[in-house]
């Protein structure tokens, strides 16, 4: 017998009869105040209005084959737990009994044995086991929610991202009514259980309702990639792991928040060593997996399923060692960290990453900090020249390609791959820079080759200053000391350039050089060491601009050539 797939529109008051699992492969609760708040506005508004005309609140598809612990939500489980979270919020402030009632069916079933009525939530939590404390405790429980305090020290304490967005979620709807006294929890509530509706799409079948819920998002129910790449992969995994997987999942979610789709993004590319050319899902499924497409049948580059999970837990722990941890005591100096610090807050795309990503599961730290000058000082040197966004990628995936290939670090260190074009690199340093997107970064890896084993910190404000500025007053040194033929010859080349940071910059402006000197170091200095090794000058004129310059492009020169 066929699948047999249903839809139908339910108001909420038939939604909330049925009873609901979220599965351990499902992502956590991540609604926040403007999605709870337009839920409420629209639905308050549509009450207000025209309280005798449906509303229509959206779509969740589940799986009706799963026992007796009710149905799988596959799609729809944000909206659904923000109504269960507003039902409970509800109960615990309304003072009319028979609404009390209500809400109490809809969130709780006592149990029964002389009936043989089981004790039931009307929502199970298989997330996380912490979800399902935390709905035990605070949403079973009458008057819970009236516990402000108890609310405020669970939110401090718990770790999981659940439990704070559901926990804030129950403060912003108590706000929502307590600060509009138009608004009545009862007449709000009558409007959502008899006028609201959703539409629900089911299958007895697990594939069919991973199908429907992938379909869904493709007409405009949007899903993260990762959110189907997840539940596409637990399909392949033994039940009694699945909770396990989802669990680890829903932790390195945690940890990159909303750039866990670049952080996948960054595995696809060392396993297809190639430029994506479709949305993510599509990648994994047509360039990884072999699962669909021309290539379908191939033997996969990852098998789906428990492969799938471990390769992304291994990668997050390396991700995690490079770019989250102190490396002093691991890689012997601060080197290996400024740099990655200047990689990741200047450089204007993370490309480089899955080379290291790879380098460092196949050599880990040896020789990294010398791989890692290599991928930046050609990364750079093909943003500086100008090469395209195209080619970039490519070069990268080509180093990829290398470290897959060679298992002797010197080879690989020495290879061609690496190679630069260094009189076009040295020619362009040579220009007029300021203005240009590399001039930040360009007086970072100064900072870098200056340094010493001290840690360099990249503020989030700085900006370029010029030495001689760009428009001196009529009555400065710098008009008496440089032509103005001079000063538009030398004013935006990296000789005359240096870091500050921009509360430092505001206050330096046109000042003649000695001024400028000692308001740059009065109060609290900042730790760039170029800036600090120009601003040493007794004085600033063409002679120091031309001999900078000189010293910047040699230094320069020497590191990458």
């Amino acid at each position: 017998m066929a699948n047999e797939i249903n839809s139908d529109k339910l108001y909420i008051k038939k939604i909330f009869e049925k009873w609901y699992r979220i599965p351990e492969y499902q992502r956590p609760y991540v609604w926040g105040k403007d999605q709870i708040n337009d839920l409420l506005d629209d639905i308050s508004f549509a009450q207000q209005n025209d309280n005798q005309s449906d509303y229509f609140l959206g779509s969740i598809v589940f799986q009706t084959d799963t026992g007796d612990i009710g149905v799988d939500l596959l799609d729809g489980q944000q909206r659904l737990t923000t109504l269960f979270l507003l039902t409970a919020v509800i109960r615990d402030l309304t003072n009319n009994n028979d609404l009390k009632s209500v809400c109490k069916k809809i969130i709780f079933q006592k149990g029964n044995e002389f009936e043989g009525i089981p004790e039931r939530l009307r929502i199970i939590f298989d997330i996380r086991d912490e979800v399902k404390d935390f709905v035990d405790k605070y949403i079973k429980e009458d008057d819970k929610l009236n516990d402000i305090d108890s609310l405020k020290q669970e939110l401090k304490n718990t770790k999981d991202l659940s439990i704070k967005n559901m926990i804030n979620a129950i403060f912003e709807i108590q706000d929502y009514f307590k600060q509009d006294d138009s608004i009545s929890v009862e007449s709000f509530f009558k409007y959502l259980n008899n006028k609201v509706l959703m539409i629900y799409v089911s299958s007895s079948s697990l594939e069919d309702a991973f199908k429907l819920f992938t379909v869904m998002n493709d007409r405009g129910i949007k899903l993260r990639n990762s959110d189907i790449l997840k539940a596409e992969n637990l399909k392949y995994v033994d039940k009694s792991n699945r909770e396990k997987y989802a669990k680890e999942w829903e932790e390195i979610e945690n940890y990159f928040e909303d750039d866990f789709d670049v952080f996948l993004s960054h595995l696809r590319t060392i396993l297809v060593k190639e430029k994506a050319r479709k949305n993510l899902l599509d990648e994994f499924e047509e360039n990884i997996y072999f699962s669909k497409g021309s290539k379908k049948g191939n033997i996969p580059l990852l098998k789906q399923g428990e492969d799938t999970f471990k390769f992304i837990k291994k990668y997050k722990k390396y991700y995690d060692e490079i770019f989250n941890q102190d490396h002093f005591n691991t890689f012997g100096d601060y080197k290996f960290d400024n740099l990655i610090s200047i990689m990741k807050n200047v450089l204007p795309a993370d490309l480089w990453v899955p080379p290291l990503l790879r380098y460092y599961d196949k050599f880990g730290n040896q020789e990294v900090v010398e791989f890692l000058e290599k991928l930046d000082n050609k990364f750079s040197h093909d943003w500086i020249i100008g090469l395209t966004p195209t080619s970039r990628i490519e070069n990268m995936n080509n180093i990829i390609k290398k470290i897959d290939e060679t298992d002797d670090i010197n080879t690989l260190l020495e290879s061609d791959i690496f190679e630069i074009k260094c009189q076009d690199f040295i020619n362009t340093l040579n220009e007029n820079i300021y203005g240009r997107r590399f001039a930040r970064y360009i007086l970072y890896k100064l900072d870098y080759l200056y340094g010493n084993t001290d840690k360099i910190n990249v503020p989030n404000i700085i900006s370029v200053e010029h030495i001689l500025p760009q428009n001196p007053k009529d009555d400065a040194e710098w008009k008496q000391n440089f032509s103005d033929e001079e000063r538009e010859e030398w004013t935006n080349k990296i000789g005359n350039l240096v870091l500050i940071s921009r509360r430092k910059n505001s206050s330096q402006g046109r000042r003649d050089f000695n001024d400028k000197k000692k308001k740059y170091f009065e109060k609290n200095i900042e730790l760039f060491r170029n800036s600090l090794r120009v601003m040493n000058n007794n004085q600033w004129t063409l002679q120091e601009i031309k001999e900078n310059q000189n010293e910047v492009i040699e230094k320069i020169k020497q590191h990458y050539c």
